[in-house]
């Protein structure tokens, strides 16, 4: 596919051939830098930043890395070559052509998906605007700033398929996102997750860690679409959104470090021995990660969906890795699932698999969570031997401190960490034990000074292992900070 690198919007999609869409693009572009600027990273619109920028679709050579201010970052739109003959993988139209169209009867349905996935870009970036004012290092500045700059190019990659697909309500949607702001009290951004503060970077590496998980097996499902231009969009993305779960994998896998170093320094495992010596308690951690978990959890949607039914049956999203599957029509099969009966008993329900498609979904995202909480574990056994054993991370039950769904909050359902079933007032009288308080945010705020000299590190944090593009840890990764 030919890469125009150099147009006004760098693309594979031969943008330039497509003149009435070129110009509609080019004039959503002014909008676009107007909302980055306004509430992109703040102050840091012209520092040079050690960034990698997409320049090809290939996997030897699709990111060159060069300083570049964050505005005039190439956004561009970049699809995965077209396979010739793709059918449609699975549901009603199970080995029909791939559509290069959007098919009448699902268009609604398929601008919706579009436009909740579009809709977490810009708001991960608003999220984050704040958090480079209390950077431990220049390597975590560059890295916070590398997520937003990819989440504004997803945006991108979105707001082409509404343009391009839609029409006037495509482009009347592609507004809309530059409208909507996180955690705003009149135009908040549609999902949940999307509307919590992320105030430290503690919370940075969990959303990193869990949200942009879920990113990660959303757009693996919507890869497997049978609109063969979101399928495409969606494999591109995919390549960009593993650098935002290393970020947070890792991110957190040194907090953990830098947490048993001090653990080992001070001679003590009390948490307040740890926070007098200026690390985040390993609890500290525990509180964070339910709270990230469990909202990235919601994110996936209902347990019982018929929306999950409806765009499986449609060929509209499929499950993780669709082709592992031996049956693909997803009818006549049941998941086996525990519901909430009356009287707060859990009983074992069987629910058609079409109605379950959010659930076993879920089931691979906790899988994927898991391995990377056993790293963590890891970190602490290697780092503490056999004193280590009491320090387990864990996650909690995927009925705990929901929101939505058969387990939610909103229906009256409470449990705790390991999914008993508990009263409202035994869940409000423990909250401080198993969520972020208000005193571990205070003093995460107390500690997190900004650190921006070359190859300095934060104190309640452990260096990477390496740098980034080969570079040291020592790299000067973003030059030109603010005053």
């Amino acid at each position: 596919m030919t890469v125009e690198l150099f147009e006004k919007i760098p693309n594979n999609v031969n943008l330039s051939a497509d003149k009435r869409l070129q110009r509609a693009l080019e004039q959503w572009l002014p909008n676009y830098i107007s909302w980055w600027k306004e509430m992109g990273p703040d102050q840091f619109q012209e520092s040079d930043v050690y960034l990698r920028t997409a320049v090809s679709v290939e996997s030897d050579g699709w990111a060159h890395f060069d300083y570049v201010k964050m505005p005039e970052y190439r956004w561009g739109i970049f699809l995965e070559p077209q396979v010739p003959g793709r059918t449609i993988g699975f549901g009603d139209h199970y080995g029909q052509p791939a559509w290069q169209e959007v098919p009448g009867e699902y268009r609604n349905t398929l601008r919706r998906i579009i436009v909740t996935q579009g809709d977490t870009e810009p708001a991960s970036v608003e999220q984050q605007r704040m958090l480079g004012h209390t950077a431990p290092s220049l390597y975590d500045l560059r890295n916070l700033f590398q997520v937003n700059v990819e989440e504004g190019r997803h945006l991108w990659a979105m707001v082409y398929l509404l343009h391009s697909y839609f029409g006037k309500d495509g482009r009347e949607e592609a507004e809309a996102m530059l409208e909507r702001r996180s955690g705003d009290r009149d135009k908040p951004r549609i999902l949940g997750a999307f509307n919590e503060p992320v105030k430290s970077w503690l919370d940075f590496y969990m959303f990193t860690m869990f949200t942009d998980r879920d990113g990660k097996f959303q757009l693996c499902a919507l890869s497997e679409s049978g609109f063969d231009p979101l399928s495409r969009t969606c494999k591109f993305m995919l390549t960009e959104e593993a650098h935002h779960m290393f970020v947070g994998e890792t991110g957190v896998d040194r907090v953990v470090q830098r947490a048993c170093e001090l653990m080992k320094e001070t001679g003590s495992n009390d948490p307040q021995a740890i926070v007098k010596a200026g690390g985040i308690p390993l609890d500290m951690v525990q509180r964070h990660l339910h709270l990230w978990f469990s909202l990235s959890e919601d994110l996936f949607g209902g347990e019982i969906s018929s929306n999950a039914a409806e765009f499986f049956a449609a060929g509209l999203k499929g499950r993780y890795k669709e082709d592992g599957y031996s049956e693909h029509t997803g009818l006549n099969q049941f998941y086996e699932m525990p519901v909430p009966s009356e009287g707060g008993k859990i009983v074992m329900t069987q629910v058609p698999l079409r109605n379950a498609m959010n659930e076993v979904l879920r089931d691979g995202y906790v899988a994927d969570c898991q391995r990377a909480v056993d790293k963590w574990n890891r970190t602490i056994e290697r780092q503490l031997g056999e004193r280590g054993a009491d320090f387990k991370l864990a996650l909690p039950s995927r009925r705990f401190h929901r929101q939505i769904g058969i387990y939610g909050m909103n229906a009256g359902n409470y449990f705790d960490p390991s999914g008993q079933p508990i009263s409202a007032g035994e869940f409000e009288s423990q909250r401080s034990k198993w969520l972020p308080t208000d005193s571990d945010r205070e003093y995460l705020k107390q500690i997190m000074r900004p650190v921006t000299e070359p190859g300095k590190i934060a104190g309640w944090i452990a260096p990477p292992a390496r740098g980034i593009n080969g570079q040291q840890i020592e790299f000067e990764y973003v030059r030109h900070l603010p005053a």
